[in-house]
Parts: structure tokens; C-alpha cells; sequence
């Protein structure tokens, strides 16, 4: 019963679709009727409004880093966090208040992430940092990342909950970006444009 409860929870958090709301807020397109229609801040940074792609990205982030704190603030067992972590990335991809389409997962991850242990989330980030920088990918950037996150999880806690969590993580992440790998690989994917229109 605890178990089911600390997944629900994790799930209802990062359920939040912060892309849609910011975009309300704000006057904005939602961003499902524009570019990819995903509900990530790559995507809302296409509307032309920086701000909106920032406040996106924080919420994103906040709702997965958020959860994961509560649930060790109550004094969770590990592989509670770890099951709280991951309902949390899944209530991002599948939000049961958009008919369970939801985004990609990159930003409520980094925020589990850092929850689980800022060492883990910090160097998931600069790895998705520096590969933006060179290649202006975001899709990329992601991809390498999650490949990356699995073996960070396992050289700084070894196999465990946190550690299963991350790689379950990962696995779906990379699922999700399977049209980006694929316009990748034919040279169509777009790169993320730092200057409003």
C-alpha cells in the first residue's frame, strides 16, 4: 500500500504539464498545436518566447526534483525514492490530464536526477550541456545523456533501486526520441535557435 501511494504521488507531480499552463499564463500558442507538439521547453522555446522555454524548464525539472525530496523529507526507504524518481518521469511522458500524452522526459528526469544525488544529476547535465554547445541538438544532447546516466547511477551507487530507476528511465527516454534519432540519422533534425524571430 505504501508503495502504490508513493507512486501515485511521484506520478501526480510529474503529471503537471508546466508547458501548457506557462503558455496559458502567457498568452501563447499551446505549445501541442506548434513544432513537434510536445509539451518539452525545446519546444516552447520555438514560439519565440525565451522566458516561457525557461519557466517551462524549471517547472519541469522542479516537479521531478520536488518529488523525490518529499518523499525522502518523510523518511522513504531507498527503493521508495527510486519508485517515486521514476513515477515522476512517468507522469511527465504519460499525464493523465492530457489523455496520457505528455513530453519526452529530459527535464523532470535531470530534476530526479539531481534529487537522487547532485553528483549524478550535475554530471547528466554538463554531458547534455557540452553536446548542445557543439551540436546544437537538443534531441542529441538527450540521447547521449540518458546513455550516459545509467553508468554515472552505477559508478557512484553501484546496482540498486536508484540505479534500476535510472536505467528505466533512460530506456524510455531514448523510445521517445525515436523520430529525432531517425531525422538524425537523414540529416533533417532541427537545431535549437538561441534568437527570437
Amino acid at each position: 500500500m505504501a508503495e502504490a501511494l508513493y507512486a501515485l504521488g511521484g506520478y501526480l507531480a510529474g503529471s503537471i504539464p508546466f508547458a501548457v499552463i506557462v503558455s496559458r499564463l502567457m498568452a501563447l500558442p499551446d505549445p501541442r498545436s506548434y513544432g513537434s507538439g510536445n509539451i518539452g521547453a525545446t519546444n516552447v522555446l520555438r514560439s519565440g518566447s525565451r522566458l516561457a522555454a525557461l519557466l517551462t524548464l524549471a517547472g519541469d525539472a522542479g516537479k521531478g526534483w520536488a518529488a523525490v525530496l518529499v518523499a525522502q523529507a518523510i523518511g522513504a526507504s531507498l527503493a521508495q525514492i527510486a519508485l517515486v524518481g521514476f513515477a515522476g518521469f512517468i507522469g511527465h511522458v504519460f499525464p493523465v490530464w492530457l489523455r496520457f500524452r505528455g513530453g519526452k522526459g529530459v527535464a523532470t528526469a535531470a530534476g530526479v536526477l539531481i534529487a537522487f544525488d547532485w553528483r549524478l544529476g550535475l554530471s547528466v547535465l554538463a554531458v547534455w550541456v557540452a553536446v548542445v554547445a557543439v551540436s546544437r541538438y537538443s534531441s542529441l544532447a538527450a540521447i547521449i545523456a540518458a546513455l550516459f546516466a545509467p553508468a554515472m547511477a552505477w559508478y557512484i551507487g553501484g546496482a540498486g533501486p536508484l540505479f534500476a530507476a535510472v536505467a528505466a528511465m533512460s530506456v524510455i527516454l531514448i523510445a521517445r526520441h525515436h523520430a529525432n534519432i531517425a531525422k538524425l540519422a537523414r540529416g533533417q533534425e532541427s537545431r535549437i535557435k538561441l534568437t527570437t524571430p
